[in-house]
């Protein structure tokens, strides 16, 4: 850990976050530029994110399977808007085995096309449906500006792929899918986020309807946190993906894809993070406790060690770290254990061996208002009253620094204030000049349309012609 001290949100925040992550020891640059090396404790931390979906995807009657790396270039050629979407990003191979191809082959950017092939070949009757696919890996997108985590040319994610007989039964896929990763956000990660509808121009390229979840991050901008889209029928028309229905008529299927990435190890960062580093949502945190021995002797040690085992042994429910080092001082642990974001730290000295108690630090609530002694009895209860309650405050620090920075601007010229330190929460018509003509002007974008409206119409807040939504703009990464 560099002994410099970190640059304070509000001095640099860009430079805090990159700093953050690479003091913390999350990830590294690679030697490919925009491509990042994900460290054991940033990996730690995305194995519990998938841990955690990977239950709930197959809760919901959802299975795993791999696919493809390499796609073949005719395939993306196949959906107009898709391949007009991702012309940009893609990275082509065009030599294999020192002779040139007779196909360029794709890098993945997604992996509808090739699995829309496969299901071509998989489906043949309604008996066959619905196909609940997903799949855990990796994609590269040629990105011009890249942040680690945030924006990578290779980032990590799962992509769930589905075929369904109605057009019914694929929007309501997409919509569990969507609230899937809304519970996850609140229920594991304490970041709250608004579901909601992306607009057409802000769609995902050759879906029917794209849904997002929305959080805000710590400089008050937006970032995309999960996408959740209705393909309709586009790359089962495509694709040929279709079914004899029970008529023993020809029918084409309705698809499904949603995904979620390392991005959100991102949102984690700059939604909880303080002026000290991380702070880490105890459900995820690769170490939910550190226990910091405190001793100067050899007897003072003595006495120390046989507690700490015994504390670590009672606590092995949770994800326990026993930091010993002797090369280092225990203020010296204290500040490491609070840049990594640990969210609760034991301390046992001499004095607390004597008296029977623990010394725990908060990591949600740094200095003297975070310590406390606690008795040695019924541990492991303890612990995670303080893990609960601190899942808790961090959920309602980050809504309620959400709530107090969003904003519903009066007119056009208000909402071009408000986006520089915040969300507008405003009418739009619907228009896809109005949205432009904003972003041109503010660099504000729709982020969503809500699901949950407040009912009735208004103004837009551009153009002022009528309108029945009201939408999230916002500066977003």
């Amino acid at each position: 850990m560099s002994d410099e001290k970190l640059p304070t949100r509000t001095e640099n925040y860009s430079e805090w976050y990159n700093q953050v992550i690479l003091r913390a020891e999350m990830a590294d640059y690679a030697p490919v530029r925009g491509c990042m090396v994900v460290r054991p404790y940033g990996w730690a931390l995305w194995e519990n994110i998938q841990a955690s979906l990977d239950r709930r995807f197959k809760a919901t009657g959802h299975v795993n399977a791999a696919f493809p790396l390499l796609i073949p270039m005719s395939f993306l050629e196949k959906e107009k808007e898709h391949v007009e979407g991702f012309s940009p990003e893609l990275a082509v191979v065009t030599i294999g085995g020192g002779e040139k191809l007779e196909e360029p082959l794709v890098i993945r950017p997604t992996s509808e096309t090739i699995i829309g092939h496969m299901y071509s070949k998989w489906i043949r009757s309604y008996r066959d449906l619905p196909i609940l696919i997903n799949q855990w890996g990796n994609v590269v997108r040629w990105e011009l500006r890249t942040r680690l985590f945030l924006r990578t040319l290779e980032f990590y994610w799962q992509e769930g792929h589905t075929a369904h007989a109605t057009a019914e039964e694929a929007e309501e896929e997409t919509l569990r899918m969507l609230n899937v990763y809304t519970r996850f956000a609140v229920d594991d990660a304490a970041v709250p986020v608004v579901p909601g509808r992306k607009s057409s121009a802000e769609k995902f390229a050759g879906a029917a309807r794209s849904y997002s979840i929305e959080a805000m991050m710590g400089d008050t901008r937006a970032l995309q946190a999960g996408t959740s889209h209705n393909l309709g029928q586009n790359f089962a028309k495509a694709f040929e993906i279709r079914y004899l229905d029970a008529q023993n008529e020809l029918q084409y299927c309705w698809t499904t894809s949603w995904g979620f990435s390392t991005r959100f190890v991102g949102a984690i960062i700059m939604t909880h993070g303080d002026d000290q580093g991380l702070v880490l949502p105890p459900k995820l945190a690769p170490i939910q406790v550190v226990i910091v021995p405190i001793f100067r002797s050899d007897a003072e040690k003595a006495l120390v060690m046989p507690v700490v085992e015994r504390v670590r042994q009672e606590l092995s429910p949770f994800r326990i770290h026993v930091d010993d080092r002797t090369e280092v001082t225990p203020g010296f642990k204290f500040n490491d254990w609070e840049l990594r974001g640990v969210p609760l730290r034991i301390e046992i000295g001499p004095k607390d061996v004597e008296k029977g108690t623990l010394a725990v630090a908060r990591r949600d609530m740094p200095g003297k208002a975070g310590k406390s002694f606690i008795t040695q009895d019924q541990l492991a209860g303890q612990v995670a009253e303080f893990l609960s309650d601190i899942h808790a405050s961090l959920f309602d620090k980050a809504r309620t620094f959400r709530d107090e920075h969003i904003f519903d601007p009066k007119d056009y010229e208000e909402l071009k204030e408000v986006v520089k330190q915040g969300w507008a929460f405003s009418w739009w018509c619907g228009s896809a000049e109005c949205e432009t003509k904003i972003k041109e002007e503010t660099k504000a974008t729709t982020r969503c349309i809500p699901l949950e409206q407040p009912g009735g119409t208004g103004k837009c807040i551009y153009c002022g012609q009528p309108a029945s939504e009201k939408v999230y703009f916002s500066r977003a990464y």
